[in-house]
């Protein structure tokens, strides 16, 4: 198989980096729900070689993930986990979650599912870095945004830009803190919640 490439991983990865270089500097082991193609966990385990970077995806993502980690040889990227919300979940204790425009391509209780299997991950402390577009108080926050949306629910009616307060209360429900709600380029937002549980 050809290795997998996301244009989109490519812009974005820079101002993304931008954060987790402020957001991770104390974090030690990370874990990346829907890593995709493997482009994010190469480029952040190697401008962030003090984390351990750990992906994971889907069991069909899974070897074009291995493709990216294999070329890069990096000593903090181990092999990938399969991570599917409706299956079963990694143990492990992370003081760092990272996902990346994941939550409009879940369904809606795919999206509460993945937010009710957060606490067991999470060491006490912990971050959690969302990365996406949001809709606010109901609303698009840009032209480009709305006709995303329409394409996404074309594509599947599952999918969709998700609100940011139900969003947060999914958090809120699992023992996350907001800390952050930063704007980022092409109508995208870098979310940052904290684990407050003891």
């Amino acid at each position: 198989m050809n290795k997998p490439y996301s244009a989109a991983s490519e812009r974005n990865r820079a101002p993304i980096l931008a954060v987790l270089q402020q957001r991770y500097a104390d974090r030690r082991h990370v874990l990346e729900i829907g890593s995709g193609t493997g482009q994010h966990a190469v480029y952040f385990a190697q401008a962030l070689p003090h984390l351990i970077w750990q992906s994971s995806d889907v069991a069909g993502n899974l070897p074009g993930i291995r493709m990216w980690l294999d070329e890069a040889k990096l000593g903090n990227t181990p092999a990938p986990l399969a991570l599917d919300v409706n299956g079963t979940w990694p143990t492990g204790h992370y003081d760092a979650i990272y996902t990346a425009n994941t939550l409009h391509i879940m369904s809606w209780p795919e999206v509460e599912k993945c937010f009710a299997h957060l606490p067991p991950l999470l060491a006490p402390g912990a971050l959690l870095v969302v990365y996406g577009p949001f809709n606010y108080g109901g609303k698009f926050t840009s032209d480009s945004n709305a006709r995303f949306d329409s394409m996404l629910r074309d594509d599947d009616p599952q999918r969709g830009i998700r609100d940011f307060e139900a969003v947060d209360a999914l958090a809120m429900a699992a023992g996350l803190v907001l800390v952050e709600d930063q704007a980022m380029p092409a109508n995208n937002r870098c979310i940052t919640w904290q684990y407050a549980a003891d």
